[in-house]
């Protein structure tokens, strides 16, 4: 499977992502991409930030693949927790970036409303990208979430949150995930076919 034969959908963390974030360079260089816009990005509540995400993927034209990064991980697995079968089945995998616990101590307080975490497996392909510096998630509870659901999971060493202030701009790098996840996807084709 080839990249450009799904609807990208980039689901930012808190405070959204820049023009100089990884992310913001994905949407612009991967075709048939778009991002999820969050009325408040400073104050998220979960259900408004669940709802457009659902509004988002329900308007997709394609099969979406959700590009997810800090609170849009949780965003996405509160989504599959309340999303009907149907709206389940658009999604095909995705990428979760430098998931956020929203359940760690000093968790800044507009996050909280966002746990707990869901602890439903995701039902597609999806590969947790964590590190092992990250203030906003341990290696052990990136691991952890991952885990529970069901996301194949890589720790990197040194990267902190994976963003514009850990020096992650175009973050090309990452995009060897993205292609991890392809071949995810083409494993579970072939085992259908």
């Amino acid at each position: 499977m080839r990249r450009g034969s799904f609807h990208y959908l980039i689901v930012p963390g808190w405070h959204g992502s820049p023009e100089d974030h990884w992310q913001s360079h994905w949407q612009r260089t991967l075709p048939h991409s778009q991002r999820i816009e969050q009325a408040d990005w400073l104050q998220p509540q979960r259900a408004d930030w669940v709802a457009e995400l659902s509004r988002g993927i329900a308007g997709a034209s394609e099969p979406v693949v959700l590009i997810a990064h800090s609170l849009g991980c949780v965003t996405v697995a509160h989504w599959v927790a309340q999303a009907a079968p149907d709206e389940l089945r658009r999604v095909r995998g995705a990428p979760l970036v430098a998931p956020a616990d929203v359940e760690r101590p000093g968790c800044p307080e507009p996050l909280r409303n966002f746990a707990p975490l869901p602890l439903a497996p995701l039902p597609f392909p999806s590969v947790l990208v964590g590190s092992d510096n990250d203030p906003a998630a341990s290696a052990d509870r990136a691991r952890a979430m991952g885990k529970v659901w069901g996301s194949e999971v890589s720790v990197l060493n040194g990267v902190g949150h994976i963003n514009v202030a850990s020096g992650h701009h175009r973050w090309e790098e990452g995009l060897v995930f993205l292609d991890r996840l392809q071949s995810l996807l083409n494993d579970q084709s072939r085992r259908r076919a």
